[in-house]
């Protein structure tokens, strides 16, 4: 992924997308270490952006999705595992959102039958 150059200002703070947290800034607020978050960005789950200097920035929605990561690995569950799960849990979440503008409950297209 390219480097981006982040923009500053008080607005951007207000951003949920904004990759306004430091790697080390980051990992405190979600009581990990800076190791947990390079494993989830290894794993796909995460891709922080860049600063001009190439250090890693997060943004509150990534420390989100890491942070429900962390709760399974808490509980024992390996690190990819916990990665495939957040990951797929987000897509059925995406899949019954598309569903329910498609229609109602089974988000049927048209000229399907309906049970």
């Amino acid at each position: 992924m390219p480097s981006e150059t982040l923009t500053h200002g008080p607005d951007r703070f207000d951003d949920e997308d904004y990759p306004a947290y430091t790697m080390g800034r980051a990992a405190e607020m979600i009581g990990a270490t800076p190791g947990f978050l390079r494993a989830v960005g290894e794993a796909g789950l995460v891709t922080p952006r860049r600063s001009e200097g190439g250090h890693r920035r997060y943004s509150r929605q990534q420390l989100r999705t890491a942070a429900r990561a962390r709760e399974l690995v808490d509980q024992g569950t390996p690190i990819e595992a916990a990665c495939r799960i957040v990951l797929l849990e987000d897509q059925l979440d995406e899949a019954l959102r598309r569903n329910g503008e498609l229609g109602g409950p089974a988000g049927r297209a048209e000229g399907m039958p309906s049970s």
